[in-house]
């Protein structure tokens, strides 16, 4: 995730069934009376009643939400608003420093989060703290990867990312149509970082864009390509990964992910809340309430979107059968083999968007 394009993660609306309360243009999650009120710009795994609820009782508060998809589209949102419209934030990780110089985040005391708790490697200080202050913090994550049926592939196929170039899957795969992660992945599988892809690499990776191109079904958006990998359409499917298939592991325990040995991508989200908010105090217990052990079990399991928790506590809530399907034991090693998004500079970007424009075209 970077900031040249709309990231969001697209993953609204899946096929686990996005909960979408809308009434007017909030997302009510309690419809009981409340003695305040608090509203929160979110993505779409945030509108769970089964997230909100518990923190509404507790505090006796009603909790507005207003989905939106693509950082662009969430400070448009902002940006229209009256000064003190909102009062906490969910933003991609990488985005959050565009958020601060926009004087959009208040400061968030190191010591009022669960900063210790959290899987190291998604810490992220690069993305939530700016000049030493603490802006946002890492609330969940996931991972751009490979997805697939394991009654119809051979899963120790899937280890190996040349698979999905090669001709013994052809016509069974989808392509997740983000040309980011993809050409991130299709680097990976050629030995080149993400952070070190560049532009003399993009020969090599426009040759294995095109052979997979070549032997795949279809390339499509998030809904379509689960739809197909879910409906058996296609047996695999490239860039998915836990929010791919976890949301739909009771329904659908044939579908599986795995991380190759070449590594996968890492996208993280963050949430903070707004510096201009009435209630900086009651948004910041939404902060941490959403950090907690139950709170992160609750966000990874949405019925919009899984996604892995970042508070590593938050295994003591989740039940056996929703660890698997996260491959939660399987994270020390997951974090270890995966790679944020490549962050490519204007030339850069240009030339792997034309790249994908040319594979769509094979």
């Amino acid at each position: 995730m970077f900031r040249h394009v709309s990231t969001g993660k697209t993953r609204n609306k899946l096929l686990g069934g996005a909960a979408t309360f809308l009434l007017g243009t909030f997302a009510i999650a309690n419809s009981a009376q409340a003695t305040e009120e608090l509203n929160a710009l979110v993505w779409c795994d945030h509108t769970d009643p089964a997230l909100i609820e518990p923190f509404e009782k507790k505090y006796d508060v009603k909790v507005n939400l207003k989905e939106y998809e693509g950082t662009g589209a969430g400070l448009s949102i902002i940006e229209q608003s009256r000064p003190g419209d909102w009062d906490v934030f969910v933003i991609d990780g990488v985005d959050v420093h565009r958020a601060v110089e926009m004087d959009l985040l208040a400061e968030i005391p190191a010591d009022a989060l669960p900063t210790s708790d959290l899987f190291p490697e998604v810490v992220m200080a690069e993305n939530n703290v700016v000049d030493g202050k603490t802006y946002a913090v890492t609330e969940k994550f996931g991972y751009n990867t490979i997805s697939f049926d394991k009654t119809k592939v051979d899963p120790k196929d899937m280890e190996d990312m040349s698979v999905i170039w090669s001709d013994k899957y052809a016509g069974r795969i989808a392509i997740y149509d983000y040309y980011v992660p993809v050409i991130g992945l299709v680097g990976l599988g050629l030995g080149i970082d993400t952070a070190d892809l560049g532009a003399d690499d993009m020969d090599a990776i426009k040759e294995k864009l095109f052979a997979m191109k070549k032997v795949s079904k279809q390339v499509g958006e998030v809904v379509s390509s689960q739809t197909a990998l879910a409906t058996g359409e296609v047996d695999i499917l490239v860039g998915g990964g836990e929010w791919i298939t976890a949301v739909l592991s009771e329904e659908k325990p044939n579908l599986d992910w795995v991380i190759p040995k070449q590594g996968g991508l890492r996208w993280a989200q963050s949430i903070g809340v707004m510096k201009e908010s009435a209630k900086p105090d009651l948004a910041l217990k939404f902060v941490q309430y959403i950090l907690s052990p139950e709170g992160q079990a609750r966000l990874a399991t949405s019925s919009c979107y899984w996604g892995m928790p970042a508070n590593s506590k938050a295994g003591e809530n989740l039940s056996d059968a929703q660890k698997a399907a996260l491959r939660w034991d399987d994270q020390p090693e997951y974090l270890k083999n995966s790679q944020l998004y490549p962050i490519p500079d204007a030339d850069l970007d240009a030339q792997m968007q034309d790249a994908w424009v040319e594979m769509l075209q094979q």
